[in-house]
């Protein structure tokens, strides 16, 4: 484990004290088809249930399930209605890359040593083992439909593959047409757009990378029906992810006149330099270039920034019916009773909050995610034969919502993910990491959250109340721990996303149920070592007061015995 983060779990005790006053292309079909129906279930992991595990890329909780009035997504909201939901779900780093190969190794961010996309960390950190891979090791197919690991050096070109699949992972055929000129200005030229809704028939092959995901994973779940083994699907899906390409009709849904701008669209007064994200991704798409915004605040412009809020929701809605369709395959099929369906997404997005769009920050707004499980007999009855715990919804005439069957306010992380799921699918749970963890082939840094899933919130405040022993209170008291590296104090052109090489500073954040403290400091590349010695600037916000992260008070006198007690947690 590198030096941050032994830092980090040195200091999670003390801490909590303190403030309380988680590319292969895609194999032919019928060749994929007859491995799997000739592969014999000889080492079958017994009654263990199957797994769906759904990942979206770039979702933050704009859902009907989470208290969202705008968005409509009545296919996610009845998953919710059979599920635990956990409103406090962050991820630990808000980017593709880092964020997804923590959440599949269960370690973070400071032991993968992948804070960009530009190694491989079976190479570069570790040889550890993913959870598709101890799933697979278990007697499961594993199968990986869409984008699951982030695609390139990160995952060895290949996703993985063999660690973590039994068969190579599917791409849609369409995914190389993402960036292209595919999207229809007023003028009726082809540009490549941030905003861009599209007629689908016009699209290359006539269909999206989402459709085509949705219907591979369909066509692998008929699959493992016929074969009767138990199997692990990964699905990934690309939207909300920009651009914002996802068939017209869906602008139906939100009238432009319906879309506000965000609750705090300006950057605030003392937000340090180094905190900010000049959401460079999304100004080198043609329409946000032809607007000339001023780098690194210029605001866009009010009308644009409704435009993608607008496409954001109506990309999740698109979204929305991906998720239905798949889920009511899965009744179809008649797995429903015997499969765990695990819903998530990599990280956030940034709305306009802050004047800041994107990802690439340690704002709640970019690093908190939706997490649901749905466990058969467990979050919800079994399902009696002959009726559907999923039937497809149309966003388009469903009005009736949907409660969560069991929510939870604690804070968790996408870290425990690993553990969690494997808990769940009835297997041994990997063991935690130790304090130096590289040459571990077989551990996890985020503990199984599976505890949580009865526990009422009243229960939980009565134990905390009643409790004398306060090493073990603070340690009940949950904490999510984000972090993102920056190559200098002020915005630069590669502050978003910088290369390993190029980082000069990295910011961990820990968000508790009452605030989130980020601190700046000094980072060497060279040997992934942070110097706390060395801080940049700071960050503090109280979730009570200011729920939108948009008064620090770091720097309040009224603070700084509280903050020189944590540095000194930080240092040691």
């Amino acid at each position: 484990m590198a030096t941050a983060a032994r830092l980090w779990l040195h200091l999670y005790p003390c801490l909590l004290g303190l403030f309380r006053g988680a590319f292969a292309f895609a194999p032919e079909a019928a060749e994929a088809t007859r491995w799997l129906r000739t592969r014999r279930a000889a080492v079958g992991p017994g009654d263990g249930m199957n797994v769906l595990f759904i990942v979206v890329d770039d979702l933050r909780p704009v859902l009907g399930c989470y208290g969202d009035k705008l968005v409509k997504s009545p296919n996610i909201d009845q998953l919710a209605s059979h599920s635990v939901v956990f409103s406090n779900a962050y991820a630990q780093q808000a980017v593709c890359a880092p964020s997804r190969v923590s959440f599949l190794t269960g370690r973070r961010p400071d032991s993968t040593r992948l804070y960009d996309f530009y190694s491989y960390w079976r190479v570069h950190a570790g040889n550890y083992s993913t959870m598709p891979q101890y799933f697979k090791e278990n007697g499961y197919v594993t199968l990986s439909v869409g984008k699951v690991f982030h695609p390139g050096v990160s995952s060895n070109y290949s996703d993985d593959y063999p660690h973590s699949w039994s068969v190579p992972p599917f791409h849609p055929s369409t995914e190389k047409y993402e960036n292209d000129k595919t999207c229809r200005g007023k003028d009726g030229k082809l540009y490549a757009n941030l905003v861009c809704p599209v007629d689908v028939t016009e699209m290359p092959s006539g269909t999206l990378p989402d459709i085509q995901s949705t219907e591979e994973a369909i066509r692998l779940m008929n699959v493992m029906k016929t074969s009767k083994q138990k199997f692990f699907l990964a699905v990934g899906y690309h939207k909300p992810h920009i651009p914002l390409r996802y068939p017209q009709e869906f602008l139906k849904l939100y009238p432009l006149e319906n879309i506000t701008l965000a609750p705090d669209p300006w950057v605030p007064e003392k937000l340090p330099s180094v905190a900010y994200n000049p959401w460079v991704d999304i100004r080198q798409r043609d329409d946000v270039k032809a607007l000339n915004v001023s780098f690194p605040y210029g605001p866009l412009p009010d009308n644009f920034q409704r435009q993608i809020r607008q496409s954001y929701y109506a990309a999740v809605s698109y979204l929305d019916t991906q998720v239905g369709q798949l889920l009511n395959a899965l009744d179809d099929v008649g797995l429903s009773n015997s499969t765990i369906v695990v819903f998530t997404a990599d990280h956030g997005w940034s709305l306009g909050e802050h004047g800041e769009w994107a990802k690439y920050s340690n704002f709640d707004v970019a690093t908190r995610v939706p997490l649901m499980f749905y466990v058969p007999g467990m979050t919800t009855s079994p399902v009696s034969q002959g009726e559907r715990m999923f039937p497809y919804l149309d966003p388009f005439s469903h009005i009736l919502g949907f409660v969560p069957q069991g929510q939870s306010k604690k804070v968790v992380e996408l870290v425990s993910l690993f553990s969690t799921v494997a808990e769940l699918a009835g297997l041994q749970v990997p063991p935690v990491c130790p304090e130096t963890s590289f040459h571990v082939v077989l551990c996890t840094e985020g503990s199984s959250i599976v505890r949580y899933f009865n526990a009422s919130e009243e229960k939980v405040k009565e134990e905390k109340d009643g409790c004398d022993d306060t090493f073990r209170c603070f340690n009940e008291e949950t904490v999510a721990f984000s972090q993102y590296p920056r190559p200098a104090d002020t915005p630069q052109w590669n502050s978003d996303k910088p290369k390993l090489k190029d980082i000069r500073i990295m910011g961990y954040s820990m968000r508790t149920i009452d605030y989130r403290c980020t601190v700046w400091v000094r980072f060497n590349p060279n040997n992934f070592s942070a110097d706390f010695e060395d801080v940049h600037a700071g960050e503090l916000y109280m979730v009570e007061t200011d729920p939108n992260q948009d008064y620090n008070i770091y720097n309040n006198t009224s603070h700084a015995c509280f903050l020189k007690k944590i540095l000194g947690f930080l240092k040691h």
